[in-house]
């Protein structure tokens, strides 16, 4: 590894270091936010409904306006999701905004446009992480997010970038073959990214479980991500002790911080607890208080206990331990329709 790298992964460490240690003391800011820049996409996955084909990216100034907010606020990460968010005309411009608030950026994309040009131009802009979920070995109706089209772009990955890489491979959800998740998680690790594995929700982000080929194929790569060469690599992805009991259909008892710790800014700006529950508590982010982090934080979810969205479980483990949520109020609904 160059001596820069060197230095750009020592300086990510130590921003890691510090946000964790400030969610530690302080429960009052977001820890995750993921914003939405763009709702088009440039390909169309049969089980995902956060895209369309049509829709503008969100005007770059309006998007910093928001990123200031969220500095307000004191979040610790914005990671860009979509859509596409690739598909934003300045999107390395608003990833050196997140870093001049002194936030960490993150990008969650189909990797479609990752050529080492383009990734040069993310490592100047002061990216910190990106994530690929790659659904595949070969491309179908289900996804076109596939190992065969994505495998020269993860080579580029590994020669060119300087920011922290995770490949994501999935189960359920109508993927056609689940030994296809082993393959994927097991070429990530020979490229030397993180790895992680998610089992699909349905339409309300909700459980869908596992058949047993799919609970084998689970309980292999899930081993093989807290595997003793991976643990430290892993560390946030190898978060999956939730995923245990939803993979053979069991609630989950847990504290969802949604709508505290993590939020959801969609392209309208409106802040939601996640992907899945678009409309709570739908309130514009420009308006969004400390008080309502407060109030979300002890505010329990109708959809937790079925929930196999990784990142909400994954942000409030670091609150697992402290502040029962008694607050029911009007935050709790029911799925939408």
């Amino acid at each position: 590894m160059s001596q820069s790298k060197l230095i750009t992964v020592a300086g990510r460490k130590a921003r890691s270091a510090r946000e964790f240690l400030r969610g530690l003391v302080d429960t009052a800011h977001p820890l995750l936010v993921q914003i939405i820049p763009i709702r088009r996409c440039n390909i169309d996955c049969g089980y995902c409904n956060e895209y369309d084909k049509v829709s503008p990216p969100v005007a770059t100034d309006v998007m910093k306006r928001r990123i200031d907010k969220l500095a307000e606020l004191g979040t610790s990460v914005v990671a860009f999701s979509g859509g596409e968010p690739m598909l934003h005309p300045d999107l390395d411009d608003l990833i050196r905004h997140i870093r001049a608030h002194g936030m960490m950026a993150g990008l969650i994309t189909n990797g479609y446009y990752l050529v080492p040009k383009r990734i040069e131009q993310l490592n100047a802009a002061g990216l910190d992480f990106l994530q690929i979920s790659i659904d595949n070995i070969e491309p179908d109706d289900v996804s076109k997010k596939s190992l065969r089209v994505l495998d020269k772009k993860l080579q580029h990955l590994r020669d060119h970038a300087t920011f922290d890489v995770n490949i994501n491979s999935v189960l359920g959800g109508g993927i056609k073959n689940a030994e296809d998740a082993r393959t994927i998680n097991k070429r990530a690790r020979e490229l030397g990214f993180s790895t992680s594995i998610g089992i699909i929700h349905d339409g309300a982000g909700l459980l869908k479980p596992l058949g047993p080929v799919e609970r084998k194929v689970y309980d292999e790569v899930s081993a093989a991500i807290n595997g003793p060469l991976q643990v430290f690599k892993n560390l946030y992805s190898g978060i999956t002790n939730f995923q245990e009991k939803l993979a053979d259909g069991q609630p989950n008892q847990w504290r969802c911080r949604a709508g505290a710790r993590y939020l959801y800014v969609c392209e309208d700006g409106l802040v939601h607890y996640c992907s899945q529950q678009r409309g709570t508590p739908g309130v514009a982010l420009e308006s969004y208080t400390v008080d309502d982090i407060k109030r979300e934080f002890l505010t329990e979810k109708w959809c937790a206990p079925y929930c196999t969205v990784g990142c909400v479980h994954r942000v409030s483990t670091m609150d697992f331990w402290r502040s029962p949520q008694d607050v029911p109020g009007a935050s709790v609904t029911a799925p939408r329709t």
